[in-house]
C-alpha cells in the first residue's frame, strides 16, 4: 500500500510552499475545521471542496482510500453519535502540511450518557485540497474507559503503571 510521505510527492502532489500560498492554506484549514464543526451532521455533500478524490484517511479505528470511501465512513460514524463538536486548540501550518490539535466532545448512545472528551491531533497534507488526513488520539480514552468492566481494568492498569 502506498501512503503519502511528508515530502508530499505521492500521487503527483507537491508540498512546495510557493505553489500554494499561505492565504490559500489558511482558507483550506478553515474550510476543514468548519466541515467538522458539527460532528453529527457534517456537510458531507461538500466533502469534495475539502478532500481530493484520491484522499487517504486514517484514524485508530479505520483506514480508507478515496473520497467515496471516506464519505461512507464519515456518514456511518457521524450518524452514530448523539452529538459532537470540535474545539481547536492549536495549529501549525506550512509547506502544504498542517498539524491541528483539538478536543472532540461527543455523546455516543453505546458508550455513555455523558459527554466524552478526547484530545487528539489531525495531520493533514494538501495541495489545493487535502489528500492525506490522519487523526491521532487515544482509543482507550475514547472507548475503553467508558465501558464499565473494561474502564475499571484500564484505570487499575494506569494506576499500576503510574506507581
Amino acid at each position: 500500500m502506498d501512503t503519502p510521505h511528508l515530502d508530499g510527492k505521492k500521487n503527483g502532489h507537491s508540498n512546495h510552499f510557493n505553489e500554494f500560498d499561505s492565504t490559500d492554506s489558511r482558507l483550506l484549514i478553515e474550510r476543514f475545521k468548519l466541515f467538522y464543526k458539527d460532528v453529527k451532521n457534517p456537510p458531507l455533500d461538500e466533502i469534495g471542496q475539502v478532500y481530493t478524490d484520491s484522499v487517504y484517511f486514517k484514524d485508530p479505528v479505520h483506514e480508507v482510500h478515496g473520497i467515496d470511501a471516506l464519505h461512507a465512513y464519515m456518514e456511518e460514524v457521524c450518524h452514530s453519535v448523539d452529538s459532537g463538536r470540535f474545539e481547536y486548540l492549536d495549529e501549525l501550518v506550512g509547506g502544504g502540511c498542517a498539524y491541528i490539535k483539538w478536543n472532540m466532545y461527543f455523546k455516543h448512545p453505546k458508550l455513555s450518557t455523558e459527554t466524552i472528551v478526547v484530545r487528539g491531533m489531525s495531520h493533514i497534507q494538501f495541495s489545493d485540497r487535502i489528500y492525506y488526513h490522519e487523526d491521532i488520539y487515544d482509543l482507550g480514552e475514547m472507548l475503553y474507559e467508558h465501558v464499565p468492566v473494561v474502564s475499571f481494568l484500564v484505570k487499575k492498569l494506569k494506576q499500576r503503571l503510574a506507581n
